[in-house]
């Protein structure tokens, strides 16, 4: 078989499994990292390394879904020794490429903390809080960008988020997953809420009382209640859903849902009148405060 049939048929082994391949696939022993399409930009989750002397055979995987797949020319089955040797250059891979995000991380999340510590306390007057009818809280500000902190479950601050005066919002480069921006007394809790987005969390505070875990994402909202069920689990914790009810299949509910099921918190989701806009907790309490009225 020639090299170019064999990459071909690695290429097809590869879509079949459901991963899309890298435009050029070297078949030279050794282990190439490429982009998947539709992670993060900037990321190389994919991984491949196809062997061509003798009897071709390779690897390949994603080390963001978990999936790894062998091949080898012809249909022949890989043997044991050559799945040995193919794995621990992968598994070796996968720590190096492990060490290079976090260290990665830790670079950005000095630079965020410079950020933070550079910032004065955030003007009660900023357009975008004026709007969504809420106090500043813990948020900062940098000339008209507010700046809201991101922490991890043992207080570690790792990145900001910047929202500007029209809500137009921007996040650092660096670490994302499992953080979250905290509202209110978190000593000895005996109620957590967490939410999609700091005004909603801040609205959800000032109405509630409760300290208020705010993850700037419906898919963050598992990694964050997991967070705050293992640092406070004493406490009582209550997902806050946002009713994405004009989204095709709600992504604020279901994701809300998953992480109260997959934690045992409770679950609340905001109730509209029929054809009246809004989708969260910030969008229920203006229209409340405006008698009904929602522009």
């Amino acid at each position: 078989m020639s090299i170019h049939d064999t990459i071909n048929q690695f290429r097809t082994a590869m879509l079949d499994a459901g991963l899309a391949p890298p435009d050029v696939i070297e078949a030279d022993g050794q282990l190439h990292r490429f982009h998947v399409h539709g992670d993060k930009p900037g990321t190389r989750n994919g991984y491949y390394v196809l062997h061509p002397d003798g009897r071709a055979a390779g690897m390949f995987g994603s080390w963001k879904t978990g999936l790894r797949s062998t091949w080898a020319a012809d249909g022949k089955r890989m043997s044991e020794a050559e799945r040995e040797t193919f794995s621990r250059l992968i598994e070796a891979a996968r720590l190096k490429a492990q060490a290079e995000r976090r260290a990665e991380h830790e670079a950005r999340a000095i630079e965020a903390r410079a950020e933070w510590d550079a910032a004065a306390p955030a003007d009660p007057a900023h357009p975008y809080l004026t709007r969504k009818g809420v106090g500043p809280h813990n948020l900062r500000q940098r000339g008209g960008l507010l700046i809201v902190p991101l922490f991890d479950a043992f207080g570690l601050l790792w990145n900001v988020q910047r929202i500007q005066a029209d809500g137009g919002k921007r996040f650092k480069p660096g670490r994302a997953g499992g953080l979250f921006s905290p509202i209110g007394d978190f000593t000895n809790p005996t109620t957590i809420l967490t939410c999609e987005g700091w005004a909603t969390g801040a609205t959800l505070h000032e109405e509630s009382g409760h300290p208020v875990l705010c993850a700037m994402n419906a898919g963050s909202l598992l990694a964050v209640a997991k967070a705050a069920r293992s640092a406070w689990a004493g406490a009582e914790l209550v997902i806050c859903a946002d009713n994405d009810r004009f989204t095709e299949g709600n992504p604020g509910v279901t994701y809300a849902t998953a992480a109260a099921k997959a934690t045992g918190a409770k679950l609340i989701v905001p109730e509209f009148p029929e054809g009246v806009a809004g989708s969260d907790f910030n969008d229920l309490a203006m229209l409340r405060r405006k008698g009904g009225r929602h522009e």
